[in-house]
């Protein structure tokens, strides 16, 4: 099959500076409901009216702390619901007239948690459309399967043609759509490639899943799912980006240097199913209930690991600090999100979000 009308051509930035996209290339995205305040139902349904909206802090933080990261988590085996519940809470703006880059986890073709569930990502389309965006593009690179093959068994292309979505297969890309990155300051021997097409959008979105990784990167949650954003190997040259990463000691820390290329608009996790050992495409697959919702993705996965360290997983994952784990670790001292617990403070909405918020509070201030 030919990319054809799969893949558009973007024209190459002269210059791009780290410093700069991480300080100002996204703009949020615009709210795409109104939540409803009602009074608080024990076990409230997650396709019901909206209650009350709680934030719980972590811990204790400074009255007016503008640091404060919000992290949307909902109780809920629905994800078009958990979905729709989750960008009600967040509320994210600025969506309106900008073009907006869905990146998912299509790592395989395999069903949630090993790849993004694509009813998900058509409740997560028809708020953006309703929200009033120029364009939005789906787009993705695959580390273990053939990327277009796992973007066919999960149906993208149909969603695509239903909503009037552009796909890009990054595999397919030309030379002149990726734009290199230093190495400087940086564990990559020569740099990495980064998709254009994600740089040049108005907005970006992430949507991850809640999984152990069962090789180099231990975990992988909303700073893992940049690796889909850099090619593995770009035409015309030879060098396997992919092999630097996945062969060298650093891998961990690598993989927090990727997300300095670009900031998000919105985060979305996917945690109602989670592998809590082996992974990303098969693993030990437990029910955890829950989808996390943000845009900082240093606060999103000290939740989401702590979830699956309130699930049991592996020694790797479960072991010290999650402030410590490598990471997470780079991605605070590259300033990438919260730096700590008191940083982070949960949004729940009804009293069994607010019941498992309360038993990872503590997870995340160890």
């Amino acid at each position: 099959m030919q990319p054809d009308n799969s893949t558009r051509k973007y024209k190459r930035r002269r210059v791009l500076r780290l410093a700069a996209l991480a300080a100002g290339t996204s703009i949020l995205p615009a709210a795409c409901r109104t939540v409803n305040s009602t009074s608080p139902a024990p076990d409230a349904a997650v396709d019901g009216t909206v209650p009350t909206t709680t934030s719980t802090p972590i811990a204790q933080s400074t009255s007016g702390n503008v640091n404060v990261s919000k992290v949307v988590l909902v109780r809920t085996d629905n994800r078009v619901a958990g979905t729709q519940k989750a960008l009600d809470l967040l509320q994210p703006e600025g969506i309106s007239d900008r073009t907006v880059f869905l990146k998912p986890n299509y790592n395989t073709g395999d069903p949630a948690p090993a790849a993004t569930d694509t009813q998900l990502l058509e409740a997560l389309v028809q708020d953006l459309q309703k929200a009033g965006t120029k364009g939005i593009t789906i787009g993705d690179r695959s580390g273990m399967a053939n990327t277009r093959q796992a973007m066919e068994q999960k149906q993208v292309f149909q969603l695509a043609d239903r909503y009037g979505l552009e796909t890009i297969v990054f595999d397919e890309m030309d030379a002149d759509q990726w734009q290199y990155i230093s190495a400087e300051g940086t564990h990559w021997q020569k740099g990495f490639a980064f998709a254009s097409p994600i740089l040049d959008a108005g907005a970006i979105i992430n949507t991850c899943c809640l999984k152990t990784h069962r090789f180099g990167g231990h975990f992988t949650l909303s700073l893992k799912n940049s690796v889909g954003m850099v090619a593995k190997y770009v035409p015309g040259d030879s060098f396997n980006y992919m092999q630097d990463l996945h062969s060298s000691p650093h891998q961990r820390v690598m993989i927090a240097e990727i997300n300095q290329a670009y900031k998000p608009a919105l985060i979305l996790l996917d945690g109602v199913e989670a592998f809590v050992n082996g992974g990303p495409a098969s693993g030990k697959k437990v029910k955890a209930g829950v989808m996390l919702a943000g845009t900082d993705r240093v606060a999103v996965d000290a939740v989401a690991i702590a979830i699956l360290r309130s699930l049991g997983t592996t020694d790797a994952v479960s072991s010290g600090s999650i402030w410590e784990l490598e990471q997470i670790k780079r991605a605070v001292e590259l300033g990438l999100g919260a730096s700590s617990a008191e940083q982070i403070e949960l949004v729940t909405a009804d009293s069994a979000s607010q019941t498992m918020a309360d038993q990872i509070r503590k997870l995340l201030t160890i």
